[in-house]
């Protein structure tokens, strides 16, 4: 299976966004160097696929096959490929504050420490469907990582279409998300124009 292990702050920094879209709370010091060349249109459409792709941890074949999906849903495509990759599991866990990164909530969710509906799922590409109750596997809740969580939990915000009982760690996906709840700084359009060509 392939892995980007690109350093989180040089992708940003190339990339020019916030290292906060991705969980990391730590700006680089170094400056971009001076861009003395005028991005193409193609050059600004292919940077914002990559934007997005970093943001949520996919690779190119599986990001193809999102848009693929989002072009046949209804709706505009753009906004579709957003809300897809809103609702893998992976990205749940993150938004929930079970994780403090997206990288982090995969591993939580490889290593067999989530369950959705009561039963263990170790797919971070999962999607959740509106109803669905994402939650900390029993056997888990003990270990060092999860203990003072539920104090964590009721500190964090969260988006509108999740609610969170910190209490029993766990969160139910109140209904799917729509593109006014996605806060991540990539403008949609551009893809869908890049795959269009």
């Amino acid at each position: 299976m392939a892995i980007d292990k690109t350093p989180v702050l040089k992708r940003c920094r190339s990339l020019g966004m916030s290292p906060a879209f991705v969980g990391v709370m730590k700006e680089s010091n170094r400056q971009p160097k001076r861009q003395f060349k005028k991005k193409s249109e193609y050059g600004m459409q292919l940077a914002e696929k990559q934007k997005a792709k970093f943001i949520y941890g996919v690779l190119e074949k599986q990001f193809r096959g999102y848009y693929e999906k989002a072009k046949k849903m209804e709706g505009i495509a753009g906004a579709n490929l957003l809300i897809l990759l809103e609702r893998r599991l992976d990205n749940v866990v993150y938004r929930m504050g079970l994780a403090h990164t997206r990288r982090q909530a995969r591993q939580l969710v490889t290593h067999g420490h989530i369950a959705v509906n009561g039963k263990r799922l170790d797919i971070p590409s999962a999607l959740v469907k509106a109803g669905d109750v994402v939650s900390v596997m029993e056997n888990s809740r003990s270990s060092a990582y999860f203990k003072g969580m539920a104090e964590v939990l009721g500190k964090t915000s969260v988006p509108a279409w999740i609610s969170v009982d910190a209490q029993n760690l766990c969160g139910k996906v109140d209904r799917l998300p729509v593109r006014e709840d996605i806060d991540v700084p990539v403008e949609e359009q551009m893809i869908v124009e890049l795959y269009s060509k």
